[in-house]
């Protein structure tokens, strides 16, 4: 049973690690071309197996376009279109450090971290080599449970302005020089510009500047990772909480059999005590006291059960008694996780749905 349980909640586990995948491309939307991939087949692009994009022939592209309904009356669909390679100069090739190029065709990619599972990037292109996305430098992607980082190479864009170089402005001579009049907003003082040192070292200068601009990156890029990491712990903690519902819900159905048993047992003798009891009642009734007599009965009379010890009627009703003690135990055990299956499915769904 224990194996039944791990194997139950591993096999939930992994259902729901593998929500960010697209199974199937099933949308029938004809694909059109744009600037950066080009049509061959009458003006518009045709249909590719996802399992021949990690090899496509140089010239070649591959767009995946998602299709929503707006209206949400149909699932959202996906669908792989191939054609000509466009311009993609303006766009930056990514690339995923080891990861199978082929898993990328394969699954949602998103702009950050921390966005909504229905928010994945709509409009993909993929050469064989790398990921194009228009508009944005980096990406993540969700692969078995991590998250993976999608990242340009810019370094020709680093080396380039590395090598620009400030040109000094001119001395002014000191009969040009103008007083700034306080009203006037295209005059500004001197003293305004104290951190940019115009006349002594620039690259001193640049590397204040450059310290600034670090900061503020780092910081929006660390609360990006904390809502990233929120949202991974509120997935997996759903996860969690659902198999915990199930197994709340199995434990539960086996304490209702076994309350189920105790109950039966309880009738059995239930009914077995009525005849005994319709037996000393009408064994008394010529007796000169009938409430003393079945009280004798009931305490020394011995049934004739097939015990080592006689087995009067007390002994039965405590027998009766144990028997609806066992099935009001096993009663609350079930009521206990039903109650814990309950809650831990409506946190489930909340953490899903947040």
């Amino acid at each position: 049973m224990k194996r039944f349980f791990v194997a139950l909640c591993l096999s939930i586990a992994t259902a729901f690690a593998g929500s960010y995948d697209i199974e199937e491309f099933t949308a029938t939307d004809a694909g059109s071309p744009d600037e950066y991939i080009t049509a061959e087949f009458g003006g518009q692009l045709k249909t590719a197996p996802a399992d021949e994009v990690s090899s496509l022939q140089e010239g070649r592209l591959v767009v995946r376009q998602k299709f929503t309904d707006p209206f949400g009356e149909s699932p959202t669909a996906y669908q792989l279109y191939q054609g000509g390679k466009g311009d993609l100069s303006s766009l930056v090739p990514l690339t995923a450090e080891g990861v199978d190029y082929s898993r990328l065709v394969t699954t949602r990619i998103y702009a950050r971290r921390g966005m909504a599972f229905e928010d994945d990037i709509e409009k993909i292109y993929f050469d064989g080599k790398a990921v194009y996305i228009p508009g944005y430098s980096t990406a993540v992607a969700f692969l078995d449970g991590s998250m993976v980082q999608l990242k340009g190479d810019e370094s020709a864009a680093a080396s380039s302005s590395e090598e620009e170089e400030e040109s000094p402005k001119p001395a002014v001579a000191s009969s040009e020089e103008e007083e700034c009049d306080e009203y006037d907003p295209d005059c500004e003082d001197e003293e305004e510009d104290d951190d940019i040192d115009v006349k002594g070292d620039l690259d001193e200068s640049n590397s204040r500047a450059d310290a600034r601009d670090y900061a503020i990156s780092d910081a929006s890029e660390n609360a990006t990772d904390r809502f990233g990491i929120a949202d991974e712990v509120r997935f997996w903690t759903a996860v969690g909480l659902t198999a915990l519902a199930v197994t709340g819900a199995v434990i539960g159905v086996m304490q209702q059999m076994e309350a189920n048993k105790a109950k039966d047992a309880y009738d059995d003798l239930d009914g077995l005590h009525t005849n005994i009891m319709n037996a000393i009642t009408k064994a008394c009734e010529g007796d000169k006291e009938p409430a003393a007599c079945e009280v004798a009965l009931k305490q020394y009379q011995d049934l004739d059960f097939t015990t080592p010890e006689p087995y009067s009627l007390a002994n039965l009703e405590a027998r009766m008694n144990t028997n609806k003690k066992t099935q009001d135990s096993y009663t609350f055990a079930r009521n206990l996780w039903f109650g814990v299956t309950a809650v831990s499915l409506t946190a489930a769904i909340v953490l899903f749905v947040w």
